[in-house]
């Protein structure tokens, strides 16, 4: 399984400018061919869904597409895929649609791992509804999160339990598996914020255990919108508040108006486009979808390792650094801080240098706080599909000189 980032890189357009991009936690950049899925799916004809017309077929065909592709993604049931506008704005909406039946004497459980749409939302349902808010905390020494600390907080009155499975700041992946018996021992459901994993890992929701799991599209290559995966069974026991006459089939009675039929075709190409990251043997059976993603998924983490291991070394050699990226298992996603020098002073000096590294919290900001960092965070350094051995080597030379000056 050779990856060869190279290739890679020629389908990114955006790459043309220069720029050394290590902001993909925040958002990838896009290859073409998701591009053209978007450009073909709204200029070709279209309408609202159904099976008679071509313009029907072609809305039709793009949602199930989007719900197929995904659940090859994430190794679920595609009837259990949700679109959302966010992972934010959809778990706003779930948090609303599971707090119905919570009062005074439940208990929910969050993280301050977590970036804050994986905490606030549940946090006001809990203020809305009586229900008491429980923290687990993560040791700011060795950026751990463990099941025991978790399972130190849940009990019989626990409703739901949300977690990260990767730390957009520091890039933990705390163990989700373990964290899915604690919680399901005491009757309560899991939601896991997988926007951070998704890009990093190769995601096997039946091994995870989670009940609800979302991710953002635009943090794998896609467009900016959001997905939540959980079983169409589950799904079934909740009802949203919806429009008399939209349907109550799942997923769609919580996708609320007309899909962005352009959008769920881009988010197809881009699962398509991590399929054939690494491509199949020619002399080989055809792999499906879920193989050949699961393939490129270990060629990529490979290849991230390699320049991760690279980055690490030297900047280890730099003097007056501070990594808080430490976990045993986390992605290649680096927090630093600098001696008597700002982050942001830092991540201008990169843009100077048509280097992206940006400074801050990032939204989590419960970690941020917590590690000791206040408001203001760190330079966030984070690998993609499309960086090489050449990019981190400018990122290093102009660290050094930062750090030096």
């Amino acid at each position: 399984m050779t990856y060869n980032a190279p290739a890679v890189r020629s389908h990114f357009p955006a790459l043309a400018t220069g720029l050394a991009h290590f902001d993909g936690p925040g958002g990838t950049q896009t290859p073409r061919q998701v591009g053209a899925a978007i450009a073909l799916t709204l200029t070709r004809p279209l309408s609202n869904r159904g099976t008679r017309s071509l313009p029907e077929r072609n809305a039709d065909d793009a949602v199930t597409g989007f719900r197929n592709a995904c659940g090859d993604l994430l190794n679920t049931d595609p009837q259990g895929i949700v679109y959302g506008r966010s992972a934010t704005a959809l778990t706003y909406d779930f948090s609303h649609h599971l707090s119905h039946g919570w009062g005074p004497g439940d208990e929910i459980v969050v993280t301050r791992l977590d970036h804050d749409s994986n905490i606030r939302p549940w946090v006001q349902a809990a203020e809305r509804t009586g229900a008491t808010v429980r923290w687990v905390d993560f040791d700011p020494e060795t950026g751990e999160l463990s099941a025991e600390a978790v399972a130190a907080q849940v009990n019989d009155n626990t409703q739901l339990v949300a977690v990260t499975a990767a730390s957009n700041l520091i890039g933990t992946r705390p163990p989700i598996a373990e964290i899915a018996t604690v919680t399901h021992g005491v009757g309560a459901l899991l939601w896991v914020d997988g926007v951070h994993y998704v890009p990093h890992a190769s995601v096997d929701l039946q091994a995870l255990g989670a009940d609800f799991f979302v991710c953002s599209p635009y943090k794998f290559l896609g467009p900016h919108c959001g997905v939540l995966a959980a079983s169409p069974e589950l799904l079934d026991t909740i009802h949203p508040d919806k429009l008399l006459p939209s349907t109550d089939a799942v997923p769609e009675r919580f996708e609320f108006g007309t899909l962005p039929y352009e959008m769920l075709a881009g988010v197809t190409a881009a699962i398509d486009f991590l399929a054939a990251l690494v491509p199949a043997d020619p002399a080989a059976t055809p792999p499906t979808r879920r193989e050949s993603l699961v393939r490129s998924s270990l060629a990529l983490e490979q290849h991230e390792k390699q320049l991760l291991t690279l980055l690490e070394s030297r900047l280890a050699e730099l003097p007056d650094v501070t990594v808080w990226s430490r976990a045993a298992e986390r992605t290649p996603t680096l927090l630093l801080t600098f001696a008597g020098r700002s982050a942001a002073a830092a991540s201008q000096l990169l843009f100077d240098r048509k280097i992206l590294a940006p400074s801050g919290s990032f939204y989590a900001i419960e970690a941020s706080r917590h590690l000791g960092l206040g408001d203001e965070g760190g330079l966030r350094i984070g690998l993609a599909p499309y960086n090489t051995a050449g990019d981190v080597e400018r990122l290093l030379v102009a660290l050094e000189e930062f750090v030096r000056s």
